[in-house]
């Protein structure tokens, strides 16, 4: 490991724990308005799970005792059970994909929802959490937006854990451990610290995020991390331990699909080039013997910094006029 990133861990590691709430609500008030902060859900299909964790963000992080976040807002991207009116009768600001920039066609994709939240949430601070955790708790966001408050030397701060498979007693994180852990140890050793490098789970500065590429699929994580890296540097990142982390896990040809776009992802920022033939041919046994071929395309589109957008610049410019009357 590079000296720097063992001074890294030293220094950019911590638990939820070393930031109590106090602490937070304290920060959070001296920043005024640079210490607002947006929870943003993307959620397809995830009406056993959201429930849940937009009460628990409701009842202990915006409570008028505790009202460390500012807004709520779960951005469905086209479900087909009852994700939405779950999310809505919990207390969330419930946000179609689809309604967001509309003269942009949407992709399918996470990161593509992440990237169209920029646009209908206000917080200068802003929290991505997965909707499929199970037995959620509220240092998911605390911790994670907890150092962005006390050091604004930080812009962006993701959630490490641990990450057991089922009651097998065997570790997740399969895609983490098989491809996105070799490539950035091979190609950005500085990053070799994260233990958690394509979590859902992250904070950032919205000074930041608008300025990044987003990667429209499953490589917005690794996609983010590179890219921040380049444009902030290793000591405005961190990672913050919240425990355990349990949700539903995918199977195998799923996380081979994953795998793909990650490498995509990956492969782009190294030679900012195109794979020569961008799918990924799985097999899967047929009904009557033998193996039959599906293929899948490799996403490599990518969306560009939402500072560059025109209807995003139009929405800020209204905000600091805003401001400027209040003050």
């Amino acid at each position: 490991m590079l000296e720097e990133v063992e001074r890294w861990l030293e220094h950019r590691s911590w638990s939820a724990a070393d930031r109590p709430l106090s602490r937070l609500l304290a920060a959070k008030q001296a920043a005024g308005p640079s210490g607002t902060v947006s929870v943003v859900l993307p959620a397809l299909d995830e009406e056993a799970t959201i429930g849940p964790i937009v009460e628990t963000v409701r009842r202990e992080l915006m409570s008028p005792e505790v009202p460390l976040v500012d807004e709520l807002v779960v951005i469905d991207s086209g479900s087909a059970d009852r994700t939405a009116a779950v999310a809505a009768a919990a207390g969330a600001r419930v946000v179609h994909r689809d309604t967001v920039l509309p003269r942009l066609p949407a992709l399918p994709g996470k990161g593509e929802v992440l990237w169209r939240s920029l646009l209908v949430t206000r917080g200068e601070i802003v929290c991505f959490v997965d909707a499929d955790l199970r037995d959620f708790s509220a240092r998911f966001v605390s911790g994670i937006v907890g150092p962005l408050l006390t050091d604004p030397g930080l812009h962006l701060v993701k959630a490490m854990y641990d990450r057991p498979l089922g009651d097998t007693g065997d570790r997740g994180g399969r895609v983490t451990e098989l491809v996105a852990r070799p490539l950035l140890n091979l190609h950005w050793p500085r990053l070799a610290g994260f233990v958690q490098p394509l979590g859902g789970e992250y904070a950032a500065r919205r000074s930041l995020l608008e300025q990044l590429p987003f990667p429209v699929g499953y490589g917005i994580e690794l996609g983010m991390l590179v890219d921040a890296l380049d444009l902030a540097g290793l000591d405005a990142l961190a990672q913050v331990d919240v425990g355990v982390r349990r949700h539903r896990h995918q199977d195998g040809q799923a996380l081979g699909r994953m795998a793909a776009t990650i490498y995509r992802t990956a492969q782009a920022r190294l030679a900012r080039g195109h794979l020569v033939r961008p799918v990924l041919t799985q097999f899967d046994r047929g009904a009557e013997g033998g193996f039959t071929p599906s293929v899948h395309e490799v996403a490599a589109e990518e969306r560009p910094p939402m500072i560059t957008v025109p209807e995003y610049r139009e929405v800020r410019a209204r905000e600091a006029a805003g401001r400027g009357r209040v003050a």
